[in-house]
């Protein structure tokens, strides 16, 4: 072994660590030096108890086999005095073990409900319910809305395939596998939007001017505004400084001008102008800015549907892009409204606090 002096220290070389101990410290550090696991999901937890539920139900049973076999032995060799003895000590500790393993849990999961129950009050558990019953309606309404926007184009796109398959030179082939194509391509960018609408996004929150954002974003549009002749009015004020997401608000604002745009393209609305106004609230706790055209507004009966998932008034569209907007205005503490008259135009007014978290807001 070499040793290596220094003038006031010596320091000796590690050596490596003995195969026994290191099968039973598998862990390169102590306790107190180990970062902390990461937190487990539902699932993995409701695995965990129901492994141990299972762990200990077969443990009793492999107890009682050889309870039942040593019991017998001992009639055969020692008699049946010493067998009821030794039954009877040995048996009470196997009555333990079998309370714990079978009975145990569902008393236990059974007085759990009712203290739940009686220390909850009535009137919050009948909200919670309220809210267990809500979230199941929505479920229920996105899974119906999905399955309606994916099986029609899947149900046209088969059918234009089997006629290609009747005919395969038919000179409307063509034709037909654009379409199918069309309406394929449809279905993907509807389960694409879901997928961005069902992920929960993480919000990285940075000082950032609301100002440059709607400014970013509305130069995405240069070529298609010069193209369809839209005029953009922006009027944000100069203190815009909020705490938020630039990439997402962009994509919020993105999303309202472009639905914007779309409207005034397809009602071919006489100079058609989209207006972005935005500033702070006189207490200086909240920015806000507003997103209005001159478009043929909205009905009435559909204005309260808009936010809702798939639901659409244009065509081709998948009816989730406010759906998401909504998401991502909420995920920054946020508030959405929208304000239409038919003939007049559409408003959307879109309020955040400065400081998410803070007294203020």
């Amino acid at each position: 072994m070499e040793v290596v002096r220094t003038e006031s220290l010596t320091v000796y070389p590690t050596l490596p660590e003995p195969e026994h101990r290191r099968r039973r410290h598998p862990h390169p550090y102590p306790w107190w030096r180990r970062s902390p696991e990461p937190p487990k999901t539902r699932e993995e937890i409701a695995f965990d108890e129901a492994r141990r539920a299972v762990d200990a139900r077969i443990g009793f049973y492999r107890h009682s086999i050889f309870y039942g076999i040593f019991i017998l032995f001992m009639l055969f060799t020692g008699g049946f005095e010493p067998a009821i003895i030794i039954g009877l000590l040995w048996g009470m500790g196997l009555a333990t073990h079998g309370y714990n393993a079978i009975i145990a849990p569902d008393l236990r999961k059974k007085y759990l409900e009712e203290e739940y129950r009686l220390r909850l009050g009535p009137g919050e558990l009948q909200a919670r319910r309220q809210i267990e019953g809500k979230h199941a309606k929505n479920l229920e309404a996105l899974s119906a809305s999905l399955a309606h926007e994916i099986r029609n184009p899947i149900t046209a796109a088969k059918s234009l395939v089997q006629q290609m398959g009747e005919d395969p030179s038919a000179t409307d082939n063509v034709e037909y596998a654009k379409v199918a194509l069309e309406e394929l391509d449809r279905v993907e960018r509807s389960i694409a939007h879901l997928l961005r609408y069902a992920r929960e996004e993480d919000v990285h929150r940075e000082s950032m001017a609301l100002s440059d954002v709607v400014a970013s974003a509305v130069e995405t549009f240069r070529d298609r505004l010069s193209r369809t002749g839209v005029e953009v009015v922006q009027g944000l004020d100069a203190d815009t400084r909020m705490h938020g997401d630039p990439e997402k608000l962009r994509r919020v604002v993105i999303n309202l001008v472009g639905n914007a745009i779309d409207e005034l393209e397809e009602s071919e609305t006489p100079a058609p102008r989209v207006t972005i106004t935005g500033g702070v609230n006189l207490a200086g706790t909240e920015v806000w800015f507003k997103v209005a055209d001159n478009g043929p507004g909205i009905p009435q009966d559909k204005l309260t549907k808009i936010f809702s998932p798939f639901f659409t008034s244009k065509e081709g569209g998948t009816g989730l892009g406010l759906a998401i907007t909504k998401k991502l205005v909420e995920a920054h503490d946020g508030n959405i409204e929208v304000r239409s008259v038919e003939g007049q135009g559409t408003e959307f007014e879109i309020v955040f606090p400065r400081a998410p978290g803070s007294e203020e807001a």
